[in-house]
């Protein structure tokens, strides 16, 4: 075993040839050796003992700590503060303030400036505010308020209890005691508390920025929502020559995961492989993701295949992806390869078990691993896995056992449970029960839009046109306006997004001409608009015309004209995608023969010759 050498130990003590942070095993090797030669009464030695296991990455516990703490006959502030380091790491780390309680009772070992970081680490981790603020006030009154370490300890403490305020006052109080460690301090304060807005401010005015003010900044836009900012701040960092750490590369891979954006995603890829960035199980998990919700569930296999390591988490983000991508089937095979391996399921993997089961219409399988989850491994349902199961049932037909399960449930439904029940009642026509569950859900969640448009949806599929006026009326009245849908397109290192009928766009001429262009060469295909999702009693003619505005088909259209003649077009669509649109681009993908990837607010549709990879079952 390869070892460096325990730099706070003296040359030929037996910890001199400890590693830097080393193992408990290794520790307790050190302390035979301590025992063997007679040096256990060497209160030194033994405060460089205590040292090695506040090093150490695997305490967390303080009985051995304390044995050794307590065998030590008059411990000097050298052991005492790495006591308390200790103490901080466990479980239990209020401990810590009993020790330095202690020292300044009697007065063994008066407190210096490397005491009050850890006592205020302890402070940060059960989150002691009242206790803190104690010992700030301690701080000032023994003198050590001007120590820049302590500072910036106290700015992480309060940071830590969503103090900002607090961290700001400390921060501005001595602008002479301040290090780049301060600065970053303050910033995670600000990002933490999403406070953005002065997070930029700040970062502008740092004198000097390293690797963790760019990851600070990056992971609080991506936090804050503002990934399009995050996934920009990742750019200029990398302009700048700087190496991310892993927490960067697994923050922008999720932010690019979360908007679908697949240029952004291999542009942390190709950083990875470009830094020669060890595969983690962490960052390979992240890339995994990433490509599955990016429609490039191809890349999201190859990554798990060649990940030299995996954890459960790894295994559930690929059964996730594969069933988000339709691809049951293999989603359940790669589900039993998992049991193979001896891993013990999680409630997440039966989210993605379950989930791929209700995409791919595999009732029988869905009710038997409900059945599995609970009888063999003990897991109790949780909402998504009741969601998998009524969305299963309900599109199958079996509505009247979705509501059975339902009603069984050990815990309260939620208004998207029965908004998953309606959303059965429209597909096979359901009007009575359809009508009762969408009042119910607007009496439970009067704000929501998704209720009052399914609501009239089923009116207007049994053309109940005065009723679905109501409807409208009454979403209106409540103040639930219904959320604008969008499509987003990557192209040439640009996100456009597009809502329906939208005209702003700087090729909006070129789009419309394309739309026309695809209007003919789809009649002549043998195309005819379902004009069924638009809920307004109006002429045909007029109702085809809002359809062929669809915020996916103008994205496909600027797709036809900006990618290449081979390339795949690929969508991003807040809301599910409605059955004109899916028919229209199951037609655009074999008329202009080009593949089509759409990602709406439930599944991924993969559009080629004709067909759709979910086989319009969706």
């Amino acid at each position: 075993m390869q070892i460096s050498h325990f730099s706070t130990a003296t040359p030929h003590s037996p910890l001199s040839f400890l590693p830097s942070c080393p193992s408990i095993r290794q520790i307790k090797q050190a302390h035979a050796r301590i025992i063997t030669v007679g040096l256990c009464d060497n209160g030194t030695i033994m405060g460089h003992l205590l040292t090695a296991l506040a090093l150490s990455p695997s305490t967390s516990s303080s009985d051995y700590p304390h044995a050794i703490f307590q065998h030590i006959e008059n411990p000097n502030i050298f052991a005492s503060n790495n006591m308390i380091r200790c103490l901080a790491k466990t479980e239990t780390p209020r401990n810590s303030l009993l020790l330095y309680k202690s020292m300044c009772r009697n007065s063994y070992a008066q407190p210096n400036n490397y005491t009050f970081p850890f006592v205020l680490q302890a402070c940060s981790k059960f989150l002691g505010i009242f206790e803190g603020t104690q010992i700030h006030s301690h701080i000032i009154k023994i003198g050590f308020i001007e120590d820049v370490y302590i500072r910036n300890s106290l700015i992480h403490f309060y940071s830590a209890c969503r103090k900002t305020k607090n961290s700001r006052k400390v921060f501005d109080e001595s602008p002479q005691c301040r290090d780049i460690v301060t600065w970053n301090a303050i910033l995670a304060s600000y990002a933490r508390d999403e406070r953005l807005d002065i997070a930029e401010e700040l970062f502008c005015e740092m004198p000097e920025k390293d690797v963790i003010s760019w990851s600070t900044l990056i992971m609080g836009y991506v936090q804050g929502g503002q990934l399009e900012k995050g996934l920009e701040c990742f750019r200029e960092m990398r302009e700048k020559g700087l190496v991310p750490n892993e927490a960067i590369l697994v923050t922008v891979l999720s932010a690019s995961a979360q908007l679908g954006l697949l240029e952004h995603g291999k542009l942390v890829h190709s950083t990875i492989r470009s830094l020669k960035f060890r595969m983690s199980v962490a960052v390979g998990t992240a890339l995994i993701d990433m490509y599955a919700k990016c429609g490039c569930i191809d890349m999201s296999r190859q990554v798990f295949k060649e990940m030299p390591q995996r954890d459960v988490w790894s295994w559930n983000v690929m059964i996730c992806g594969l069933a988000t991508h339709g691809l049951g089937k293999e989603a359940l095979e790669l589900f039993q390869k998992f049991i193979n391996e001896g891993l013990r399921p999680v409630n997440v993997t039966f989210v993605g078990v379950l989930n791929a089961c209700s995409r791919s219409g595999f009732v029988d399988e869905g009710r038997r691993y409900f059945k599995l989850m609970t009888e063999a491994y003990g897991i109790e349902p949780e909402m998504e896995h009741y969601g998998c199961m009524v969305d299963l049932l309900g599109r199958a037909g079996f509505v009247a056992e979705a509501l059975e399960l339902i009603e069984r449930m050990t815990i309260q439904p939620d208004p998207v449970l029965w908004g998953t029940l309606l959303g059965a009642c429209k597909i096979h026509g359901l009007v009575e029960l359809g009508e009762e569950l969408g009042r119910k859900l607007i009496e439970l969640d009067p704000t929501h839009d998704g209720h009052y448009v399914l609501l009239a949806n089923i009116y207007a599929k049994s053309r109940k046109w005065e009723d679905v006026v109501k409807v409208r009326q009454l979403m209106v009245d409540r103040g639930a306006n219904k959320v604008a849908g969008w499509s987003l397109i990557e192209a040439k290192g640009k996100v456009h997004r597009f809502i329906a009928g939208d005209r702003e766009h700087e090729r909006s001429l070129e789009i419309y001409k394309m739309i026309n262009v695809i209007d003919r060469r789809l009649a002549e295909a043998g195309y005819s608009p379902d004009v069924s999702p638009v809920l307004h009693d109006i002429g045909k003619e007029e109702k085809e015309n809002m359809i062929r505005v669809h915020s996916e088909r103008l994205a496909i259209a600027f797709g036809l004209l900006v990618t290449e003649v081979v390339g795949c077009i690929r969508i991003v669509k807040n809301l599910r995608v409605c059955g004109d649109c899916h028919q229209v681009c199951k037609m655009i993908s074999k008329v202009f023969k080009r593949e089509i990837i759409v990602r709406d607010g439930s599944r991924f549709h993969h559009f080629k010759g004709g067909n759709c990879s979910c086989l319009d079952y969706w």
